[in-house]
């Protein structure tokens, strides 16, 4: 099952083909890369009258842009009252996924629906799209990011956002480290997201890689669940981890708490009448 993250007037994809996406973010159109792409596009995407900046991968790693008309540092765009602050990243990226739109309408209406004060805990929290969402909708969020850059952003996502500064505490850490003081300090918390990345280096050389760390980070976290949890989502890039896989590692870990557990890819339209799959996410609700 694939859900799809309708609903967008700021952002769009044009058209894909042969490994890219073209894109509108608000006014700028941009061309970037998209491994999963691998059908033949109608036209030449490069030859696109409106393109400002394009995204080059390079044989030897990594890549760059390249810029067609001036693009500014930042840019916002806007989704029912939630708002990001973007920028032009080294690795092809602009600060935000619109894809996790899907997730963010599904908690802010279980926060809704809760009725009672919920504590969210976002782990590998980047620039604050669930945070932003779920404080929007009322929740108090622990956001958690080892990159102090990426914190600072969210901040400023945030504050666009008009929320109430006091409903989300920001820390920057290691996530795996900080759960381990959590639990120590006996700390508690209704919701908990989680979108690790698929491989990566601590800031002493240790190596994270996600298939073999996942089951015993959620295992961790279902320690710092409060006695009556509202949900625990999931998210994953990972290409060989299957959304059943998260399932299963959910089941396994909460199996202490009473609940409901879903998998799925998640999914952006294409003005082509095509959905473009960007990733799974598995989640448990207490119902």
């Amino acid at each position: 099952m694939i859900k799809v993250a309708n609903g967008w007037k700021d952002y769009e994809i044009i058209a894909t083909g042969d490994g890219q996406k073209l894109e509108r973010w608000g006014k700028l159109c941009l061309l970037r890369p998209d491994p999963q792409i691998i059908w033949h596009p109608s036209f030449k995407l490069e030859t696109y009258p409106k393109i400002n900046a394009t995204y080059h991968r390079s044989s030897t790693g990594g890549g760059g842009w390249t810029f067609s008309s001036k693009v500014p540092d930042n840019f916002t765009i806007e989704r029912n009252g939630l708002k990001f602050s973007l920028k032009l990243m080294g690795f092809k990226h602009t600060g935000l996924f619109p894809e996790q739109a899907v997730n963010w309408d599904a908690m802010q209406e279980l926060i809704k629906k809760a009725n009672r004060p919920i504590k969210v805990l976002n782990l590998f929290a980047y620039t604050g799209g669930a945070t932003v969402a779920c404080a929007k909708a009322g929740a108090h969020v622990t956001h958690v990011d080892a990159a102090k850059a990426m914190v600072e952003r969210a901040k400023e996502n945030v504050a666009l956002s008009s929320i109430d500064t006091t409903h989300v505490r920001y820390i920057v850490d290691d996530c795996s480290k900080f759960i381990a003081r959590e639990i120590k300090r006996g700390n508690k918390y209704d919701a908990i997201i989680m979108d690790p990345p698929s491989y990566g280096r601590g800031a002493n050389g240790e190596v994270w890689k996600l298939e073999d760390c996942i089951h015993d980070l959620v295992s961790k976290c279902s320690e710092v669940l409060s006695e009556n949890p509202l949900f625990f989502l999931i998210n994953s890039y990972t290409t060989g981890l299957q959304p059943t896989v998260m399932e299963n590692i959910l089941k396994l870990s909460l199996k202490g708490f009473k609940g409901t557990t879903e998998a799925y890819e998640v999914g952006l339209p294409t003005d082509e009448g095509l959905v473009l799959p960007c990733g799974c996410s598995a989640v448990w609700i207490n119902k």
